[in-house]
């Protein structure tokens, strides 16, 4: 099976070779554990090191706001712009938008390899409540009317979204990353608590701080149609963006 890189020393000797192409993959942390910076590290290796074009949907950070996060790791977005090797696309959900029809028309046109969404939280909480436009085929209310006249829970609905919405994602059988937050003490896998079961794979990503310094480490919770290694991966970010640390340290 052939395999998607992250193109980070460590990460993907750790997943034996990379992601299985095609593979949706949950990037799960708390605030502070680089999610962001690992999806753009994910799609920048890709463009440069790989000649693999990537997109990256945002529904939290403005493309300005993202330049200048990888500016602070060196990294030229706008650079991999002009070369039609990154495309940017940015939802404010409080305007409201057809989500799913806008990303087919972006993938079609743009034909990227690499996508990540950044992040499935505030994406499936603006879906539940139906913040995605009155004219979006995806709301909460058309879903229900749909499903059954029923009144039904909160989590059923998400399900619900969640499971077309995957489902929508992976008819394209491209690589992707989809970022969810994770609160501290859950024992769930994402914010929503069902994304982890329709994903292909799952990565966790831990941040402790220890007096005056701190401490992160990852680990590979599931991926389909690959062997990957199960131990705790300790990681830096540094100037370079995610490092991955020697586990002796």
């Amino acid at each position: 099976m052939e395999k998607t890189k992250f193109g980070i020393q460590g990460l993907d000797k750790a997943l034996e070779g990379g992601i299985p192409q095609g593979n949706l993959v949950l990037i799960s942390g708390g605030a502070g554990t680089g999610k962001s910076t690992l999806c753009l590290q994910f799609l920048l290796n890709g463009a440069n090191l790989f000649g693999e074009k990537a997109l990256y949907i945002s529904t939290e950070q403005s493309p300005e706001e993202l330049y200048k996060q990888a500016a602070s790791f060196g990294w030229d977005l706008e650079k991999l712009e002009e070369k039609n090797l990154l495309k940017i696309l940015y939802f404010d959900i409080t305007h409201g938008s057809n989500f799913l029809s806008e990303v087919d028309v972006v993938i079609k046109e743009f034909q990227p390899k690499r996508v990540a969404i950044d992040s499935m939280t505030t994406l499936t909480d603006a879906l539940i409540i139906g913040g995605m436009g009155t004219q979006s085929d995806f709301s909460l209310v058309q879903v229900v009317e749909k499903v059954s006249p029923i009144p039904r829970t909160e989590q059923i609905i998400a399900k619900s979204i969640l499971y077309k919405l995957i489902r929508e994602l992976k008819k394209y059988k491209l690589t992707t990353l989809l970022t969810s937050e994770l609160y501290e003490e859950s024992k769930r896998l994402s914010a929503d608590g069902i994304s982890e079961f329709i994903t292909d794979g799952v990565i966790i990503m831990h941040y402790i701080e220890i007096g005056v310094g701190d401490y992160r480490s990852l680990e590979v919770r599931k991926m389909r149609y690959s062997n990957y290694d199960k131990d705790i991966i300790p990681y830096a970010i540094t100037e370079k963006g995610l490092e991955i640390m020697d586990k002796l340290q």
